[in-house]
């Protein structure tokens, strides 16, 4: 199999209410036209990003019943689904977000908590 960019992220499982970002690339330059030292922009408390992967959300207690232990039943676990969808920018608290690099390529894990605001194009994937 060739790896290729998006096989390599299709084989990534997020856990729980988390969300893999790449972020969103950045001019080096200023409005004015002042040329920004490398790093500059990485130091915000505020970052953007596109969302790859959403975990599955925040898991929901199963029932307990003393009764039904001895039966053996296997539940599925199940979720409440996160907002964030694959395709949303979203905009993030740095200080919430851990930075990876996952073959040369620099992601954010982040929590759900630590997004501030999404922005999804119902058109992008018709």
């Amino acid at each position: 199999m060739i790896l290729t960019t998006k096989n390599k992220i299709k084989n990534l499982i997020v856990v729980g209410d988390r969300v893999l970002i790449r972020p969103k690339l950045t001019s080096d330059k200023t409005e004015s036209g002042l040329f920004l030292p490398p790093g500059v922009k990485e130091k915000e408390k505020v970052q953007s990003g596109y969302v790859i992967k959403a975990g599955p959300g925040y898991p929901i207690p199963l029932p307990t019943e003393e009764e039904d232990r001895w039966k053996g039943k296997n539940e599925e676990i199940k979720y409440i689904p996160l907002q964030a969808k694959e395709g949303d920018l979203a905009i993030f608290l740095q200080n919430g977000a851990i930075e990876i690099n996952y073959r040369d390529e620099k992601l954010f894990i982040v929590p759900q908590s630590s997004i501030l605001l999404l922005e999804r194009d119902e058109g992008l994937f018709e």
